[in-house]
């Protein structure tokens, strides 16, 4: 299993990539660590703040999807009928956008401290974008 640790905003959370789970989607994001990149709230999955990568085509397909992640839970979501991006949901989400429900894959966990996560998605909610940088532990 392959730690990560994640920075976003004032907080450090320690994760791991699902490479069991959604081996080809790992694999293409560790080709592309450290990533860094700012985090929105979302508009229309409830809460959770992403990353929008527009028209960006990373050449993956669904593995191990969802629509509905769990607080902790980073998805991406490989384009198509809306567009690519990356996902962590704080609370409750049903993955969505204006052409209606989408399913992302499950690549990442964050296994601690899972209280912060809701803490990061209110500040970006409150305060706006928020730095992120997931990099190897």
């Amino acid at each position: 299993m392959t730690k990560l640790k994640i920075t976003a905003g004032p907080f450090t959370f320690d994760a791991h990539f699902e490479e069991k789970l959604a081996p080809k989607t790992c694999a293409v994001f560790k080709k592309i660590l450290p990533y860094e990149e700012k985090v929105i709230h979302v508009r229309w999955s409830g809460e959770a703040v992403w990353v929008p990568l527009g028209e960006h085509n990373f050449g993956l397909e669904y593995e191990n999807h969802t629509s509905y992640p769990a607080p902790g839970q980073v998805i991406v979501y490989p384009g198509g009928i809306s567009e690519t991006e990356i996902l962590l949901a704080y609370g409750g989400v049903r993955f969505a956008s204006k052409v209606g429900q989408l399913a992302g894959n499950h690549f990442i966990t964050i296994t601690s401290p899972l209280d912060k996560v809701y803490e990061l998605g209110r500040m970006v909610l409150y305060q706006g974008a928020q730095p992120i940088r997931i990099a190897l532990a």
